[in-house]
């Protein structure tokens, strides 16, 4: 065996397992299970380092036994060379020493102690994450920023809520998440970033990146917001540390230029502003406040839905809520369940939805995601215009289908569902297996086919999503709530329960208040996984109805 041989043997049943994990995974940031497989590999390349440096380690003791070996004989000879050399033994062992000796610690100190870590690390790179990934887990970052409105500070201090293992942003990270969001043209969120790595690196943080690079980022994108003064008063700062920087010499003049442009035009406006409003009554500003406040714009659904993550939003009246019961429920005494009925909770009234409590063991959880994990992909999203299947920034996660054949307790599981809804499985579709990434979410969206979506299911040949079954698989330690921003409902995670609820009215119209979505998951593991049910099957188990909207 030779001395790469050696050196690698103890990798490659590591490396071969490895390949065969990532060589199917791509787009790492959007599941965390798939990357706490990228916590092991890190781990393997940490032991890998540590060998290296155990190897350079044995080798400089080596050399450092030789050299202090060497000074004292040499300290001794030169203080009587030809004495010393009298000796035929010295005169030998000098000879000796140079032509052999010395030769031998040439080829000790050029010995590569690199190969097994270079080739190891080699090969896993080629399965690392991409730039894609550090750029969807910034967003992501970004996104959890706004919907939870996280201080910028909070997030690099790590002190976020919920979390076991708190971890702090370096100015290094700071920047290079404002860095990311300046490539995104994303002005507002560079602001912040550069102001947090600014702020760290006057509080003394040492750092490889300096004052004048971040201050000159921030400027640039405080200026692009509109803000020329606080742009040129940054500049002015930047100019004190670097007195010969070329572009913040240039922007000095133009920012005082523009300044000076703005004010003026703001005196101006101001006066027309001032001549204007002379001529107007105070009745005239009284009706106008009275009309304002009597049509009230109605709350954007992006706005309502963050909102509703933060758990901020519509409340049930005392009434409402009144309506809503706990039970344990039978199916109208299916026998499955007429001995052991299973606890059921109202957590919406309209729409109707359901929560089922202990409804799936934590054993069969860890079986589901056994068998789910190998094959999560990246989850896809119905294009209107097209009508084919596609990625989408809006949905990030992964999922994995499974079907009943393939183990029994998909089966079981199935046949769970059937029992408790009384709907037809067999024209549902397969169990989807969901373990969301970064900051995962899914914004709002319908389950079902709208009218300007008639190919939306056709190729299923089964009819439209008449109904949604909800498996939360995990709980979750902040954040990833289900909440349904047309009415308000909001459905927290909690490990072991489903929830379930109907698309469409009897009379086969959507039921538009069930659009719903997921938010964005701040701190832990959030894994679901649901069922569709569609249309055909239910005909004599959920009969049509008159009532358009009932």
């Amino acid at each position: 065996m030779s001395r790469m041989e050696r050196r690698c043997w103890w990798c490659l049943p590591v490396l071969s397992c490895l390949l065969q994990i990532f060589s199917a995974h791509s787009d790492f940031y959007t599941s965390i299970g798939h990357m706490t497989d990228l916590l092991y590999t890190e781990k393997d390349l940490v032991t890998s380092l540590k060998d290296y440096i155990t190897a350079e380690e044995n080798k400089l003791k080596q050399v450092k036994l030789w050299a202090e070996k060497l000074d004292v004989l040499s300290a001794t000879a030169v203080q009587d060379p030809e004495g010393f050399l009298g000796h035929p033994v010295n005169a030998f062992k000098l000879m000796k020493r140079l032509n052999t000796e010395w030769g031998d610690l040439e080829s000790l100190v050029l010995k590569d102690t690199t190969d097994g870590f270079i080739s190891n690390l080699t090969l896993q790179r080629k399965h690392f994450p991409t730039d894609e990934d550090q750029t969807g887990a910034a967003k992501a970052l970004l996104r959890l920023q706004d919907t939870y409105r996280l201080d910028t500070n909070i997030i690099s201090t790590g002190d976020l809520p919920g979390v076991t293992h708190k971890s702090p942003m370096t100015v290094e990270d700071c920047f290079e998440l404002g860095k990311i969001a300046y490539t995104e043209v994303d002005y507002y969120h560079t602001e912040l970033w550069m102001e947090q790595a600014l702020k760290q690196l006057d509080e003394g943080e040492e750092s490889t990146v300096d004052k004048v690079t971040v201050l000159d980022y921030l400027s640039y994108a405080i200026y692009q917001q509109g803000e020329l003064g606080r742009a040129l008063e940054l500049t002015k700062r930047l100019l004190i540390l670097d007195p010969e920087h070329q572009r913040a010499n240039g922007n000095l003049k133009y920012f005082e230029f523009q300044l000076i442009k703005q004010r003026k035009a703001q005196a101006e406006e101001a006066q027309k502003t001032q001549n204007k409003g002379k001529g107007r009554t105070k009745r005239q500003t009284s009706d106008a406040s009275k009309k304002k406040m009597r049509f009230r714009e109605p709350v954007p659904e992006r706005k309502m839905y963050e909102m509703l993550c933060r758990g901020e939003g519509i409340k049930l009246t005392p009434r409402r809520q009144s309506r809503l019961f706990c039970r344990y429920y039978d199916n109208h005494s299916h026998p499955r369940y007429l001995l052991s009925p299973v606890k059921q909770e109202d957590e919406w009234d309209r729409p109707y939805i359901v929560r089922y409590h202990d409804i799936i063991s934590h054993s069969e959880i860890e079986k589901v995601k056994e068998l789910a994990k190998p094959r999560l992909r990246r989850a896809t999203v119905h294009d209107p215009l097209t009508g084919k299947l596609t990625t989408a920034l809006y949905r990030v996660s992964k999922s994995a289908w499974l079907t009943a054949y393939e183990h029994p307790l998909i089966d079981q599981v199935n046949q769970r569902i059937e029992d408790l809804t009384g709907l037809e499985m067999d024209t549902a579709e397969e169990l989807q297996v969901a373990n969301y990434g970064v900051g995962g979410q899914y914004e709002p969206h319908f389950d079902f086919g709208r009218k300007d979506e008639p190919d939306a299911f056709k190729e299923l040949g089964t009819g439209n999503r008449i109904a949604t079954w909800l498996f939360y698989m995990s709980d979750v330690a902040a954040g990833g709530a289900t909440v349904f921003p047309d009415v308000g409902a909001v459905v927290w995670p909690k490990k072991g329960t489903a929830v379930f609820w109907y698309n469409l009215f009897l009379s086969g119209e959507g039921d538009y208040s069930t659009r719903h979505a997921a938010c964005p998951v701040l701190v832990g593991n959030k894994w679901v996984s649901n069922k569709w049910i569609h249309e055909r099957g239910q005909e004599f188990r959920r009969p049509c109805g008159l009532n358009e909207t009932a």
